[in-house]
């Protein structure tokens, strides 16, 4: 098989895995963070096993980019910056704030997150680095100039989301407490739609299948998540707002 071949492959089992996921998410939520239970095996320190499991987003990214054909062009040298921005705070400066509760990961929770992401680091960087084609031209094209700004605004979204939870907790503090200000008024996990609406940015700045297939999984894997969290928030706090939807203001 070819590299290319290879490539398509792993893209499309992502694009195949993502219904799926979703499926099997919104029957079962996955097992970490508020949704811990007992009963899914060895587990690991929450905040190492986050640093672990999306660490090959810096890394490997960064060493596929590195090998590919294109890396000192202009425009995949703003697709890797784009990317690593939102990946070295996701995987470093992130779980570094995380106030330390003694939560645990299961293993395998961590593993399979670490295989996806190394999988989706190789076919996006690959993309992008090699064998994609990108001309200066590009970023005049409406589809980057969209997708670029989609993907800012959900990165700010996205931060201003869950810098509101990390305030949450005072020192030595480990309950919860229901988030207020910024898009909370209208939803329960506006950092999971700030998420989203990143890699859907990046799907039309980068107009790749790749991209696509990032941003599918992403909502397969947010989507219900939210929505657990949502009836966890309703169930834990009896005056928690009714009109807050789950991920979309007015929608769901």
């Amino acid at each position: 098989m070819t590299e290319t071949g290879l490539h398509s492959a792993l893209v499309w089992a992502v694009l195949l895995l993502a219904p799926l996921t979703a499926c099997l998410l919104m029957v079962i939520s996955a097992p970490y963070g508020r949704h811990g239970r007992a009963g899914w095996g060895p587990t690991a320190s929450a905040r190492w096993s986050w640093l672990v499991m999306e660490s090959p987003s810096v890394l490997v990214f960064l060493g596929v980019y590195a090998l590919g054909e294109h890396r000192a062009a202009p425009v995949p040298l703003l697709f890797l910056a784009m990317w690593q921005v939102h990946y070295v705070h996701r995987t470093f400066i992130y779980p570094l704030r995380m106030k330390s509760t003694g939560r645990r990961t299961p293993f395998f929770v961590a593993l399979l997150a670490f295989l996806f992401t190394l999988v989706n680091a190789y076919i996006n960087a690959r993309w992008v680095s090699h064998l994609g084609t990108y001309s200066l031209e590009w970023l005049a094209n409406p589809r980057f100039v969209a997708g670029a700004a989609l993907f800012a605004l959900g990165m700010g979204i996205n931060l201003y989301s869950d810098g509101v939870l990390l305030k949450l907790r005072g020192p030595g503090q480990s309950g919860y407490k229901v988030p207020e200000g910024g898009l909370y008024k209208w939803v329960s996990c506006p950092n999971y739609l700030g998420e989203i609406l990143e890699w859907i940015g990046w799907a039309l700045a980068t107009w790749s299948l790749a991209g696509v297939a990032f941003a599918a999984y992403t909502a397969a894997n947010l989507v219900p998540r939210s929505r657990s969290h949502h009836r966890w928030y309703h169930e834990q706090f009896p005056e928690y707002p009714k009109e807050r939807k789950a991920l979309v203001p007015f929608v769901f």
